[in-house]
């Protein structure tokens, strides 16, 4: 298949709208369902992001993509019981792959909330279940078990966008977009993110473990696929916090952080101890658990409100109480797509758990950010590389 026509383009005013190879056949063909315009610019930047994330790790990897950004990525670890409690997977099996998928859909899972789903290897039963429970718009992944195919052309009523990819498609190295009826022109983001761009460790701890490294360019390689300005958290071997597409970079720190802020405080036992009322839907309940550690928590614990949710009035979650459980979270990776050119980031970073840094370097204002660093023991690690993604 040359082309294929699509209902719109990013609006529905924005029509006719289609994709076309000018040489050769579409690198992917839909199994069911028909893609829309950023439908398949999800699934085409997912698709690159998981197969990084594989190649470098050589571990199953999965993403989860709204508006051209990654909501969550991940790579197939096994899961804590905890985790599998606030991933809704305490009562399934879980193969490598589901755990990828579990983990980033389970990151952020309001801003994953009709996501495209990548993964970076055949999908099978077991994470074809998962993704059968969630609001999903569709999946790219290089093949199908047959039992996962027919689990997932029963979504949404046999309209499931289900894409395949071949794992063999290699672009051309040069690439064209238009803007405002003009051609841009560029070399592909070839740049292979590897354990070497990490040797330039430029503060007084130069201790990073091997699974710190295997973070760091977790979080790189997310961050070559996310709309810039960007920042990524990463924790045992997933995204807890992405910031994209801010002007300022500490604004994009601040939102990654609040986001890992939120994942780490899903697991305090008075969230996890949350009695819900029988039925609930989980983008309530993920909504009910969002306002309860916000500033709003008045309106889920006011009197005619609670009963609706809740089986059980809980206590208030205190900031005090919010602190201290956010203290006992450590040895978070922190990833920026350029530089920090003020140690506020770190300062912001630190709050959230942050242990190691990656980043490009090059600011005037470097022995700052690096002595902020060393305030607090970090190790950081100059990558000599900008991550830029538009």
């Amino acid at each position: 298949m040359k082309e294929l026509q699509l209902k719109y383009g990013c609006n529905p005013n924005q029509k006719p709208s289609r994709v076309f190879m000018e040489e050769g056949e579409l690198p992917f063909k839909a199994l069911c369902g028909t893609p829309g315009y950023i439908n398949l610019l999800d699934a085409l930047n997912g698709c690159q992001l998981v197969r990084e994330l594989k190649k470098a790790t050589g571990l199953p990897a999965a993403a989860s993509f709204k508006h051209v950004s990654p909501a969550g990525a991940a790579v197939g670890l096994p899961l804590s019981d905890t985790l599998k409690k606030i991933y809704f997977t305490d009562d399934v099996e879980l193969t490598p792959l589901a755990s990828a998928y579990a983990r980033a859909r389970g990151a952020d899972r309001m801003s994953s909330f009709g996501d495209f789903i990548a993964l970076s290897d055949k999908c099978d039963k077991a994470t074809a279940l998962l993704i059968k429970k969630e609001v999903s718009d569709g999946i790219i992944a290089p093949g199908y078990d047959d039992d996962a195919l027919e689990i997932l052309m029963k979504k949404k009523g046999g309209k499931y966008c289900i894409l395949e990819i071949d794992e063999n498609y290699v672009p051309a190295p040069i690439e064209h977009k238009q803007v405002f009826g003009i051609t841009f022109e560029q070399g592909r983001n070839e740049l292979d993110i590897n354990e070497e761009l990490l040797s330039n460790v430029v503060t007084a701890n130069k201790d990073i473990p091997a699974e710190a490294k295997r973070d760091m360019m977790i979080s790189l390689i997310v961050l070559k696929y996310t709309q810039s300005n960007s920042v990524c958290y990463v924790k045992d071997g997933q995204a807890i916090g992405i910031g994209a597409g801010q002007q300022s970079r500490i604004h994009c720190t601040r939102l990654a952080g609040n986001k890992a802020d939120i994942w780490w405080l899903r697991q305090a036992p008075q969230v996890l101890n949350l009695q819900f009322v029988d039925g609930i839907k989980r983008a309530d309940r993920d909504n009910a658990i969002d306002v309860y550690i916000s500033d709003e928590h008045d309106d889920v614990l006011a009197d005619g409100a609670w009963e609706k949710i809740f089986k059980v009035k809980p206590e208030i979650f205190t900031k005090a109480e919010q602190r201290e459980w956010l203290d006992k979270n450590t040895d978070v990776i922190l990833g920026s797509d350029a530089f920090f050119p003020f140690g506020d980031n770190i300062e912001r970073a630190k709050k959230s758990g942050v242990k190691y840094v990656a980043e490009p370097g090059g600011s005037i204002r470097d022995d700052n950010v690096i002595a902020t660093c060393d305030k607090y023991g970090m190790a950081m690690a100059f990558t000599g590389i900008r991550l830029f993604h538009h």
